[in-house]
C-alpha cells in the first residue's frame, strides 16, 4: 500500500468519520451541505475531513467558492484487499 495502513485504519476507527464516508457514498457533496447533513459545525467537519484526506480516503475538488468532497474508492479497495489477505482470503 502506498499509504501507511495505520493512517487508513485510524481514520476508519472514528464513528464520525465513518458517518462522513457513508454520506459521501451517496455522491459528491459540498462541505457546507455535508456539515448540514451531519449536523456538525464547519470547524468540527474540517477536522474530520483533514484526517480523511490525510488517509487518502477522500478527495476534494474546488469550483468557484465551493469545495466538494468524494470518496476515494481505490484506497478502500486496497485496505479491503489487505484485510482479506490477512484473513487468508476466506469469506
Amino acid at each position: 500500500m502506498k499509504l501507511a495502513l495505520c493512517e487508513i485504519l485510524s481514520a476508519l476507527a472514528d464513528e464520525t468519520r465513518r458517518k462522513i464516508l457513508l454520506k459521501l457514498k451517496e455522491g459528491k457533496i459540498s462541505s457546507g451541505d455535508l456539515a448540514l447533513a451531519l449536523n456538525m459545525t464547519p470547524q468540527a467537519l474540517s477536522y474530520h475531513l483533514s484526517k480523511l484526506k490525510k488517509a487518502d480516503l477522500i478527495y476534494e475538488t474546488r469550483y468557484k467558492n465551493f469545495i466538494y468532497y468524494e470518496l476515494n474508492l481505490s484506497v478502500l479497495d486496497e485496505a479491503i484487499l489487505w484485510m482479506n489477505d490477512l484473513k487468508g482470503g476466506q469469506s
